[in-house]
Formats: structure tokens, sequence, C-alpha cells
């Protein structure tokens, strides 16, 4: 019981840093240390934990290799996003999606769903000017426009290999990375199809008659698509594919980005300077250290015994802890990190791990991020398309519905 106070304590205090707004990084920082302090796990507790973690288990799976891949993927994600800038291909992306979709309600999802497989912090405002701007010419709500815009950008993250919680998952259960996508893909199923039930099928004036586009300009916009994704779907080949760690595919995809643009080698280290992100580098630091803490003090076998003595239905709580945490901290690396340690009895069995009920888990997070007010995306989006916040929850809300529901039939249907 003392432990899960513990965390609870450490939980509100993120909560409370993350509403003066305190940078996430540092937030995380200092939450850790308030954990290490309340459950009494010394410097040397942790270097023990650390040793015996490179004694029992594979390279890939310590915490100082994910410590080193994960903040390098999420580092040259913010380089490729400056690459695309500096050789003009972004500024030529917003007119292809337009030119490429007849339908204003494929264009409005669409922009989202392209500017979602570059996760940059706020990145949500990459998206947000082309998609009011659109729906303010059609006359769509604000609110419903904040809405599409959110929902469908965040559709990548249970599956997509740039998100740091995706690797970061499979290294904790030591499975393929095509196992954890194929069975996420569920969800970003049924929150995509939620999206487009919900939020365009009602609501969006249809587009009015015009004249056919000439196939030259169907043609450059096609090229002009292709330019800004081939670096995207690079990665995502390589990973799923062969396992390459997506910041090695990243990275081969900005050195072939370069000279595919015959950008000067001079240049190149200002390009790098954009991984210039020491909070996100704090984030994950953080995030492992306090999952550290949990291993090296054996608070997750007490939580899980204090939660067996309640006689909770063991798929509640694997979906109420994620739900609460994400909606908490709005965070999903952190998330994971804080809750899966305790989620393990529930996903590992004897033949391996569950993925039913790991999917099941990360719905819960995607449910808990979906309402959650401390959600950045929320925020930004409130502000940006100037309308009240419960208003952009309440529309994303039926499809965050549908993506719970998808995770509950997976934990049912799939064999234990």
């Amino acid at each position: 019981m003392y432990a899960l106070g513990a965390i609870f304590v450490s939980l509100l205090v993120l909560v409370g840093l993350l509403r003066v707004r305190v940078k996430i990084g540092l937030a995380m920082m200092i939450v850790a240390v308030v954990l290490a302090v309340l459950l009494g796990v010394t410097p040397q507790a942790m270097g023990r934990k650390l040793a015996d973690e490179w004694r029992r288990v594979p390279l890939t799976e310590t915490t100082p290799y994910l410590f080193v891949s994960l903040t390098a993927l999420l580092l040259l994600v913010n380089v490729v996003g400056h690459a695309l800038t500096q050789v003009g291909i972004s500024a030529r992306l917003a007119p292809a999606m337009h030119g490429l979709f007849r339908s204003r309600r494929v264009a409005l999802a669409a922009i989202p769903l392209m500017m979602g497989m570059l996760p940059t912090p706020g990145g949500i405002m990459l998206s947000a000017p082309m998609v009011r701007d659109a729906g303010d010419k059609i006359g769509v709500e604000r609110s419903r426009l904040a809405a599409i815009n959110f929902l469908f950008r965040h559709q990548w993250e249970p599956i997509w290999p740039l998100f740091p919680a995706v690797p970061l998952i499979q290294g904790m259960l030591s499975i393929s990375a095509w196992q954890l996508v194929s069975h996420h893909l569920a969800l970003t199923l049924a929150g995509t199809l939620g999206g487009v039930v919900f939020l365009l099928l009602v609501g969006i004036p249809p587009r009015q008659r015009r004249s056919a586009e000439p196939k030259a300009a169907f043609f450059a916009h096609v090229r002009d698509f292709m330019h800004a994704f081939w670096p995207i779907a690079f990665t995502a080949v390589l990973y799923v594919v062969l396992d390459v760690p997506p910041a090695v595919g990243i990275f081969l995809a900005i050195v072939g980005l370069l000279l595919l643009h015959r950008v000067a080698p001079r240049r190149w280290p200002g390009f790098f300077k954009a991984a210039k992100e020491p909070d996100m580098v704090m984030l994950i630091f953080g995030a492992l250290w306090f999952r550290l803490i949990l291993d090296a003090s054996g608070a997750v076998g007490s939580v899980v015994d204090f939660f067996a003595q309640l006689h909770l239905p063991p798929l509640s709580v694997v979906f109420l802890l994620p739900f609460l945490v994400g909606a908490s901290t709005g965070v999903t690396m952190g998330t994971v990190a804080i809750t899966y340690p305790f989620l393990m009895p529930y996903i590992q069995s004897t033949n391996g791990p569950n993925l039913g009920i790991e999917t099941l888990a990360f719905a819960g997070l995607v449910f808990g991020l979906s309402v959650s007010p401390i959600h950045l995306c929320l925020a930004l989006s409130a502000s940006y398309f100037e309308t009240p916040l419960p208003r952009i929850v309440l529309k994303v809300l039926p499809a965050a519905l549908c993506v719970a529901g998808a995770g509950f039939a997976l934990a049912l249907l799939w064999p234990r």
C-alpha cells in the first residue's frame, strides 16, 4: 500500500509541475527524484540494478541502450523536419495534399494524417493552419476542425516507429516490430474509422463541382508528396521488415535526403543543429529513470499484490492504470515507462507476452490522452482554433471510445 501511495504522490507532483508550466522533461526528472526519496532507493541500489540488468538481459533491452536509441530517434526526427523545410519540400506539401484529394473530407483528414508521421514536440501546429484554412473556406465549425486535426494526427501513435513509445514497448517485451505493430494496428484502424464516422460524415459541407485538374498538375502533386513521404516510409520499412532501429533508419534517410537534394556538405552541421532539444532528452532520461527506480525498489510486486487483494478484474486494471496516468500527465512515453512495469504480470505468460492484453493497455493510454486537458496538443488546439477545450474533447470522445472498444475486443478474443 505504501508503494502505491508513493507513486500516487509522485504523479500528483508531476501534474502540479505541468500545471505551473514546468517543462515536461524537467518535471519528469524532478518526479523521478521524488519517487526515489519516497521509496528509499539510493544511487548504489540503482547501480546494482543496472549491473544486474547488464548481466541478465540482451543489450537492446538495457536501460542505457534504450536511452541512447530513443534519444537519438527523437532528436533526429527534428532534423528531418528541419531538412524538409530547408530544401523547400514542406512548402510544396500543403498544395500537393489539396491537389491530390477531390473530397474536402478526405483532404481535411489526410493533412494531419500525413503530418502526424513526423512526431515533433508541439507538432500538431504543423497541420493546424492548413486544416483551419481549408475548413474555414467551406464553413466547418472551428471545434470540429480542431477535433479533426487532433484526432487524425494521433492515429499513428500506436504503430509508427518514430514515436519512441513503440520501440520502447518492443524492447520491454522482447518481441519483433511486426508482432507489436500488427496488434496495435487495430487501435489505429478503430480510431480512424471512428473519426470518419463521427467527424467527417457529419458537419462538413460537400465540395462544389469544379473542373478537372490537368494531368500534369496531378503528377506534380504526386511528386511533391513522395519527396516528403519517402524518408518516413523508408524508416518504417527498415524497422518493420528488417528490425533496423528507427534511429538508424531515420539517420540514413536524412543522409539520403541531403544527398538527393545536393546540399553542400559544409551545410550539413547546420541541419543537425536542429537536434538540440534538451528538454526531450530529460524526458526520456526521467522516464527511464522512473522505471529503473520502480524495478530497484520492488514496488512493482507490491502494487500488483495490492491489486490482487482488491480482486479487481484483471482487464479493468490493465485498461484503467494507463488511462489514469495518461490522462494525468498527457505524455505517452512517460505513461508507458510508469505503468508497463506494473502490468507485466498481466501481459507476460508462460508462452510469452499476451499482445491482446498489451494492446488493451495501450488503448487505455490512448483514451486517456484523448480526453486529458493536460495533453499539450489539446491545449494548443483550443488556443489556435479559438474554441473551448471541452467542445474538442466531446467531439473526439466517440472515436476515442472506438479505440477503447477495439482494445477490449482484442484482449477478450486473443487466446491466453
